[in-house]
């Protein structure tokens, strides 16, 4: 039965369709259509070749975004010369024979790249294998030439330009020419990260020009400070001081590589780099895995920042899955999830306290004037400055003239005094003691929400309401893990309004409220009554939390499993049992929250991946009065 055109009446005689035979040509440029889309796709493959060929030394040359020229210079083994009109005929390879497509071990593997790019563009390759002469072959658009002697030390040029001279209508879709260059340099870091002892180099010929855009040199030593100096490199060394190591096995698979802390987050997901056996992936599980480790840590509009790695037998992947390769396909995807999320969980609760070293960069940025005056002082010798610490001691004052004296006058109260002071003086074990400890001795507390305290080499600044929520829910955590959250029953239950609607989604999440200690049952019409509350929350408004609750259901919705929908009301829960701001804590509160941050994984951030401390070391602190 044949199908009738839209165009023309179904009683209309239309000619019998004809089966044909499309030529090599038109054969080539529909398997181009879905390899190349644009120029960072020739690059990508033209790249693979070269490391599947063993090369040391990688050097891409580009011009008007790769539109007009594309130059890949490898050291590698090289193509014979009786090979090169082979390697431009499709699915010719010399990565796999074909038995077992499942045996994957090499980048490329179809065959489709080279005949692709030699269908829409012109292209040329000249290669010389050890022990025999170079030799060049060019294909124009789908035509061959012959092979010719050529001149080249070693390796292989591949050079492709007027990339879609012979399908004009793709030109139309290619974005400007920074766009396309920006992709192909994208593809260039990213394979980069993947053999950090290969030296990758990019440079741009726009207009005659010969810039270098990107260099990153072989890395030596072992495999993961070869990563981390790759990384420091495609990343930025910011990236590498606040990364974590990971280094994790498990049913055969193997992740490894770096992950940012939490507070060295991202607005979008541009820093996750993620590869499956080398080869660089998008890949939907491996993002929402990623994702779901840092739930407990980030807010939902910040992405964490990382350079994952997971090595596995091939026979547990499929890499045949798309034609850019690009995505993959594992036998066990949820193993793979547990994998990657309990690596990073793991790793994020041995960071302990840690925060990003940017933090403090920014909070001086902050500090520093815009335009900053800058005295030029000498360094006082050791003698002038113990001078100037006897001339401050307090009883220089008593000796100096009246006139030169000062009282500064010191708040009392039922909270604070003289007597109880942070400070119990220089000459005391316990303040040595203190200072020495990472987060250091509480000194004040201003605004009666941040406190100050002095560390070894410069001082802390701590959110006392984010620290004191993050320990809060991190105990929480525990608890439920353990028997449930322990609950402290009320002497008068709190009767909560609302509407029909939030009271009923309230009461089906009874049973679950009760493992987080949290006792709620319906009480007439629009109304639900509270019982219980959290022990670990102290005393708490059982209406704003409530709420909280709900506003929480709503936004995750049923989408979510039950345990991330616990946790995020944990969460919650959180907030109303931490201390609030405006709350004035006395000396030893303020060092025992100090203390016990030390002591709480994941503590450097309160759970939306806002740092709870900042750090300024003393010579950051000397830079702002010019003293550096």
């Amino acid at each position: 039965m044949t199908a009738h055109s839209p165009n023309i009446p179904p009683d209309r005689p239309q000619a019998q369709p004809v089966i044909r035979q499309l030529d090599e040509a038109a054969i080539n440029r529909i398997a181009a259509g879905e390899v190349v889309e644009r120029p960072a796709s020739a690059v990508k493959e033209l790249v693979e070749n070269a490391l599947d060929a063993g090369a040391r030394r990688i050097e891409v040359v580009m011009a008007d975004g790769g539109k007009s020229l594309i130059r890949v210079t490898d050291d590698g083994c090289g193509i014979a010369a009786a090979d090169l009109p082979l390697a431009m005929a499709r699915h010719a390879t010399s990565k796999i024979d074909g038995t077992d497509l499942l045996d994957i071990r090499s980048f490329g593997f179809r065959g489709e790249a080279l005949p692709s790019l030699g269908a829409v563009g012109r292209l040329s390759i000249t290669s010389r294998v050890a022990g025999a002469p170079a030799a060049s072959i060019a294909v124009n658009g789908g035509l061959m030439g012959p092979v010719r002697p050529a001149a080249l030390s070693a390796g292989t040029v591949v050079e492709l330009r007027d990339l879609f001279y012979a399908t004009p209508a793709r030109l139309k879709f290619l974005r400007g020419d920074r766009a396309e260059a920006q992709a192909l340099a994208e593809v260039v870091r990213r394979l980069a990260m993947a053999e950090p002892f290969v030296t990758f180099i990019l440079r741009d010929a726009t207009g005659g020009e010969d810039r270098t855009v990107f260099r990153a040199e072989a890395q030596s030593g072992d495999l993961f400070d070869a990563l981390h100096g790759r990384l420091s490199t495609v990343l930025g060394r910011d990236f590498a001081d606040n990364a974590l190591r990971l280094d994790l096995d498990r049913d055969g698979l193997h992740l490894s590589g770096y992950a940012a802390l939490p507070t060295y987050s991202r607005g979008s997901a541009v820093a996750q780099h993620l590869f499956v056996n080398g080869r660089p992936v998008r890949d939907k599980l491996l993002i929402g895995a990623l994702r779901g480790a840092y739930a407990d840590v980030l807010s939902r509009d910040r992405h964490p920042a990382a350079a994952l790695f997971i090595d596995c037998d091939p026979h547990l992947v499929d890499v045949n899955v798309h034609p850019a390769k690009a995505e993959v396909r594992f036998r066990d995807p949820a193993a793979v999830r547990a994998l990657i999320v309990s690596g990073l969980r793991q790793a994020l609760a041995g960071a302990g306290h840690r925060a990003s070293s940017t933090v403090g960069a920014q909070t001086l940025g902050a500090l520093l004037p815009e335009r900053p005056r800058i005295y030029q002082m000498d360094r006082p010798s050791l003698g002038a400055r113990g001078a100037a610490y006897a001339a401050q001691a307090p009883g220089f004052a008593e000796m100096a003239a009246p006139s030169a004296r000062f009282d500064v006058p010191q708040e009392t109260g039922p909270e604070t005094g003289p007597e109880t002071g942070p400070e119990t003086g220089p000459e005391t074990g316990q303040e040595t003691g203190q200072a020495a400890l990472p987060l250091g001795a509480a000194r004040a507390q201003v605004h009666e929400n941040y406190i100050i305290a002095q560390t070894a080499t410069g001082i802390v600044i701590v959110d006392q309401h984010a620290a004191h929520e993050r320990l809060v829910y991190e105990r929480l955590q525990r608890e439920m893990a353990a028997n449930g959250v322990a609950a402290q029953a009320l002497l008068i239950p709190e009767i909560v309004e609302m509407t029909d609607h939030e009271a009923a989604v309230l009461c089906d999440m009874a049973a679950d409220l009760a493992r987080l200690g949290l006792g709620v049952e319906p009480f007439g019409r629009g109304a639900v009554a509270v019982r219980e509350t959290p022990a670990a929350l102290g005393e708490v408004a059982a209406g704003p939390l409530l709420r909280d609750i709900l506003d929480e259901l709503a936004e995750g919705g049923a989408t979510r499993t039950l345990e991330a929908r616990l946790l995020a009301i944990l969460s919650r829960m959180a907030c109303h049992g931490s201390i609030r701001s405006g709350r004035r804590m006395l000396p030893a509160e303020m060092n025992a929250l100090l203390r016990e941050m030390e002591a709480t994984p994941r503590a450097g951030q309160c759970n939306h991946g806002r740092p709870t401390y900042v750090e300024l070391r003393l010579s950051d602190i000397e830079k702002l009065f010019g003293r550096r």
